[in-house]
């Protein structure tokens, strides 16, 4: 192994449409995903003893109930071979209950990276479809590419996005995914649309596509949530990703968004951020792939 880490970055949702509820309680949406360049890490060691164990990460989820352990846990059992083992050293840089993907994104960097450090072979398709038992989210991320996401995010389908800088803000609140979708006063009948009638992000400045169904709810239950949108809402188009409780505002380049994060309020936090094309997840897989690679002679 070569020893660099492996990223697990954020995400942006740049719409989030609630177009209905299956019988089993499960939502039916569709959402644009773009993946930005904030990104928590992952070191991980292969071990020889079947133990899983968690190195770091956030200190209020136990090592059994994180993401990482789960989504090595699957893996090992789906492989059928208990004797794996892995140390994953997690670091946080994504906020908890902020929208921003940070928990599925640590579980599809695992899955991802331990499929090739136990030599499992597996592909993208077969571990996107053991990350949706574990979220929504992760097929998204183990695919690597931004993506207009339908159904409860199994269904994606790629899209190239315009290069956009983003300032983020984290009003120190988080908010519980589960509450918001189960909220009574939600709006769970829009309208699907397909591309190429798809609104993809425009000008700087201008509206952003479509609208967070999600939104209106969250502001209306979390105070912390409703003062971001309007602080940043100040400085540009501001939106909520995800069930929140982070909002964004879109702008030319990083050192703008920068410079709209300027006397953040006491307790926020925030980061500028770009959106990539593909996730570093990608690129850092490629590396890997190229170092164990055998050298041929001539």
């Amino acid at each position: 192994m070569s020893g660099l880490p492996w990223p697990a970055p954020a995400k942006l949702n740049l719409f989030l449409h609630v177009t209905g509820r299956r019988a089993d309680g499960y939502h039916e949406l569709e959402t644009l995903f773009q993946i930005i360049d904030w990104a928590d890490e992952l070191s991980i060691e292969r071990r020889a003893d079947g133990r899983l164990e968690r190195v770091g990460g956030p200190a209020g989820v136990p090592a059994d109930q994180d993401l990482v352990i789960r989504a090595a846990q699957l893996l090992r059992e789906r492989a059928g071979q208990p004797g794996l083992g892995a140390t994953i050293g997690l670091v946080k840089r994504i906020p908890l209950g902020g929208g921003l993907g940070g928990g599925s994104s640590d579980a599809a960097t695992t899955l991802v990276a331990l499929n090739r450090l136990w030599g499992l072979d597996l592909d993208l398709e077969t571990l996107a479809g053991l990350g949706l038992a574990l979220g929504a989210d992760v097929p998204v991320f183990v695919r690597g590419q931004n993506a207009v996401a339908r159904g409860i995010g199994e269904h994606l389908e790629a899209v190239t996005l315009p290069a956009r800088a983003y300032a983020v803000v984290f009003p120190g609140t988080p908010v519980a995914t589960a509450q918001a979708f189960q909220a009574p006063e939600l709006t769970r009948n829009s309208p699907s649309i397909t591309i190429p009638g798809l609104p993809l992000p425009g000008t700087v400045g201008a509206a952003l596509p479509g609208r967070n169904d999600l939104e209106p709810v969250v502001a209306a239950r979390y105070p912390a949530v409703r003062a971001a949108l309007r602080w940043l809402g100040a400085r540009g188009a501001a939106r909520m990703t995800g069930s929140g409780a982070c909002v964004y505002a879109v702008f030319a380049d990083r050192g703008a968004a920068q410079a709209a994060l300027a006397d953040l309020p006491v307790g926020w936090t925030g980061f500028a951020a770009v959106g990539l094309g593909a996730s570093p997840l990608i690129a850092r897989l490629a590396i890997e792939c190229a170092a164990s690679a055998p050298t041929r002679g001539r």
